[in-house]
């Protein structure tokens, strides 16, 4: 078990950047995981953390388009909604914002950036312990991909978090290897 977490961890460290690193060339979009909002429309603080990221790398240039991803899955969900808002709200304009509605997990996100959006190069906003099983997974998908952690503090539960994220990389791994269909297909789109 640990062992491939170690593996999915230690073979994608290279392609992690730091904002102050010169962008990589030739980038489609940021891809910015969605990660849980309030009953209120707001966003948990490691949303808000990841947003904030994007917003800062789209405005450094690194791509053009900032791609959000996440989870629709109700009506009385909608983490897209906040995601357009808070991005819109930290200097984005709408118009460089595209957002994919069913992304309701990181393999589907990018599956979907790749299969919907036709992404073959991106940069993945999320936090840290989060980032190298979504560069596996880009990587296994055929896409060309680096990963900028989001900056903030460990929240609550982050314990829970980093030994949950063991098991799911061992998961991924082996979606990296069967490539499922996403869970939800639809028509592809082009990004804004």
């Amino acid at each position: 078990m640990l062992g491939l977490s170690g593996y999915v961890v230690l073979s994608t460290r290279d392609r992690v950047l730091t904002p102050g690193d010169t962008p990589p060339e030739g980038v489609d979009c940021i891809l910015v995981l969605g990660c849980g909002v309030y009953a209120d429309g707001s966003p948990t603080p490691m949303l808000y953390d990841r947003l904030a990221r994007g917003v800062e790398l789209y405005g450094a240039g690194w791509a053009d388009v900032l791609l959000l991803s996440g989870d629709n899955r109700s009506a009385d969900y909608n983490e897209l909604a906040t995601m357009d808002r808070v991005a819109q709200d930290l200097g984005a304009p709408a118009e460089a914002i595209t957002l994919d509605y069913a992304g309701l997990s990181t393999y589907d996100s990018l599956y979907r950036a790749r299969e919907i959006f036709g992404v073959t190069s991106l940069v993945i906003v999320t936090q840290d312990y989060h980032l190298s099983r979504a560069l596996y997974l880009a990587e296994a998908l055929g896409l060309e991909a680096w990963g900028v952690a989001a900056e903030g503090e460990d929240r609550p539960g982050q314990l829970y978090r980093e030994l949950r994220e063991i098991l799911a990389r061992d998961k991924d791994f082996f979606w990296a290897i069967f490539q499922p269909e996403a869970t939800i297909l639809g028509e592809p789109e082009p990004l804004t």
